[in-house]
């Protein structure tokens, strides 16, 4: 892997990790992070009351960068991971379903935009 693709990875990994804390200070239980699925993957599955949140989580140079960077193909994708995880967790139903992203850039706090898109 090159040193570039390594520092992104290393990066990412870094976003999720705060966005985690995030939530878990929002009072938010954290059900899965890295949840991989045959159809995608989803980086955090969070509940809070009635409310199952699944996050995507985005890091880039700005904010801006950041949300541009959550395009329809993995809107998509989370969509279909989380029908996935949903039909494989029964005891989730009748919960509010959201889907949330949390937004990260160098040397800030991480932004966190609920229902983001919907189903």
């Amino acid at each position: 892997m090159s040193r570039a693709r390594t520092r992104a990875y290393r990066d990412g990994v870094m976003a999720e990790t705060l966005a985690t804390v995030l939530f878990r200070l929002k009072g938010y239980r954290i059900l899965a992070t890295r949840y991989r699925s045959p159809v995608g993957e989803i980086d955090l599955i969070a509940t809070k009351g009635a409310r199952l949140a699944f996050v995507e989580v985005k890091r880039r140079k700005t904010y801006g960068e950041a949300a541009f960077a959550v395009t329809a193909k993995q809107k998509r994708r989370i969509v279909r991971a989380a029908q996935y995880w949903l039909a494989s967790h029964q005891n989730a139903a009748g919960r509010d379903i959201a889907f949330d992203v949390v937004l990260c850039a160098p040397w800030s706090l991480p932004r966190h935009i609920k229902n983001a898109f919907a189903l």
